[in-house]
């Protein structure tokens, strides 16, 4: 009995200092991480490095917990070939070998790619699957996506290596939106483009950089306006464009009504002057 008593001890000491270590490192990661502000909207050198930091940190205390718990094995003899075997495979080339073997390892493998490629990062504003949406963690496995109206879209990791995703700050937060009008052809412009660039004017989330009014497109019955505005990153430009579509019908509403694109549907009649 004492013996059982004493392997026991021995096998939580050994996963008692694993654990003390893997949290020692997660706090030294945490405290890294929250050096970086991504709450700036010019924050692509700290999204990077939250990014890499956060990926690094899980397949560090993978692996620790993989090594002591194979050392952990080691102290019971029956098992203890079991347990070299475990700390002989930790070996990177084993490990890189072994997670590729398998889709679940695969997926760790992808994450590790992930982290150093970096098509997504931490924040970064993307649209998958029609969904728009955040990047609120990257994890080995899989990524979660904070939807527009907060929903988690939970990803695998692979997915975002597969298949072309649209990510909205790659390089930079800044965005141009646009918002279409369908108007009548005898609508002038002038006015709309002096009533967008008062809209705008003093609107806290115009960025100052882009704004105008365009012809598009010119069909049958109506032409296509593009009513472009830019804004410092795609949260704040959604709002804009929503105020300034509302502003602009109602502007043309009481300035000029009438001016909005109608489908005539009356058949059209030939007359004929025929002769007998």
């Amino acid at each position: 009995l004492f013996f059982v008593f004493q392997k026991i001890s021995e096998i939580l000491l050994i996963l008692t200092v694993g654990w003390l270590i893997i949290q020692v490192i997660r706090g030294l990661f945490h405290y890294w991480q929250r050096k970086l502000d991504i709450t700036n909207s010019n924050n692509l050198e700290a999204r990077k490095k939250l990014t890499q930091i956060s990926m690094l940190e899980r397949i560090i205390i993978i692996v620790i917990a993989f090594i002591f718990v194979a050392i952990a094995l080691m102290t019971i003899e029956s098992i203890r070939e079991l347990g070299i075997s475990l700390l002989a495979s930790a070996g990177v080339a084993g490990i890189i070998i072994g997670f590729a073997a398998q889709k679940s390892f695969g997926q760790v493998f992808s994450g590790i790619q992930i982290a150093f490629t970096q098509p997504i990062r931490i924040d970064d504003v993307v649209v998958i699957e029609g969904e728009w949406g955040r990047i609120e963690e990257i994890n080995i496995t899989y990524a979660v996506v904070k939807i527009w109206d907060q929903r988690r879209l939970i990803v695998p990791i692979e997915y975002f290596l597969n298949n072309p995703i649209q990510n909205w700050t790659r390089t930079e937060s800044e965005i141009l939106g646009t918002a279409m009008l369908y108007v009548s052809y005898d609508l002038p412009l002038e006015p709309l483009r002096e009533e967008l660039a008062r809209l705008v004017k003093d609107h806290p989330d115009w960025d100052g950089r882009v704004q105008n009014i365009q012809v598009t497109e010119s069909k049958e019955w109506y032409k296509e306006l593009r009513v472009l505005v830019s804004s410092s990153e795609s949260g704040k430009n959604w709002d804009l464009r929503v105020f300034i579509r509302e502003k602009l019908i109602d502007f043309i509403n009481t300035n000029y009504p009438g001016s909005f694109a109608k489908i005539n549907s009356a058949p059209v009649s030939l007359n004929k002057n025929t002769s007998q």
